[in-house]
């Protein structure tokens, strides 16, 4: 599903920020991606989104080489994936239905399409009484999951989440997991950036760990 063959990124003005990396995500595959502050995290999950543009090797998705992906084609690989972030970055003047339908509006999904898929990723996060809520209405848990909706709305097949516990305690940080652990179950692909290293052990996946842009673990 995902492939990283000896990737590296090197920043003009920085320098390199991912060394020689390799790893594959099989499809249905939750992992964890953890590090020390700037080992390299946000950078190997831009080059998934197609953010940046990785220096040397190859960042693979579902077979196709990012590196090769004409910047037409963007938008259509990109619904292939959700991008959850720590800050969930909801729009504040929208109500909760409309902050998940978001991604189908841009899409050009009908207004049918949208509500069956919205209220079903609402009700997949025990959110869907609260539709036409404001997020400040609602607290950071609740938050949190409606950005997991709006993830996961489109459907995609590989789940991106940017430290999305960083801001949770920790009962809420383990119903959060839960959320996606059963995303992973029904075949959805799972990278995590982290640094809950307790959390992280707890659930029992596969854990890369970088190292100032080297790849040091991959065992679970």
């Amino acid at each position: 599903m995902l492939k990283f063959d000896h990737v590296s990124k090197r920043y003009q003005d920085a320098g390199d920020a991912l060394i020689d990396v390799s790893f594959h995500l099989q499809k249905g595959e939750m992992a964890f991606l953890t590090g020390h502050s700037g080992a390299g995290k946000s950078t190997l999950l831009k080059l998934i989104a197609m953010m940046e543009l990785c220096s040397r090797g190859h960042v693979l998705l579902d077979g196709q080489n990012l590196n090769k992906v004409r910047e037409k084609q963007i938008p259509f690989i990109r619904r292939k994936l959700g991008l959850i972030f720590q800050d969930n970055k909801l729009l504040q003047d929208r109500t909760i239905f409309d902050n998940v339908a978001l991604p189908l509006v841009i899409s050009g999904y009908g207004q049918q399409q949208i509500a069956r898929r919205v209220r079903a990723a609402l009700d997949k996060v025990g959110l869907l009484r609260k539709e036409k809520k404001y997020p400040l209405t609602l607290s950071g848990g609740e938050q949190q999951r409606v950005g997991i909706a709006r993830a996961v709305v489109n459907k995609p097949q590989l789940i991106l989440a940017d430290e999305p516990t960083g801001n949770l305690d920790p009962e809420l940080s383990a119903e959060v997991m839960q959320l996606f652990e059963q995303f992973q179950n029904v075949g959805v692909t799972v990278l995590i950036a982290s640094h809950d290293i307790d959390l992280l052990k707890q659930m029992g996946h596969r854990v890369l760990t970088l190292d100032h842009g080297n790849l040091k673990t991959r065992s679970s």
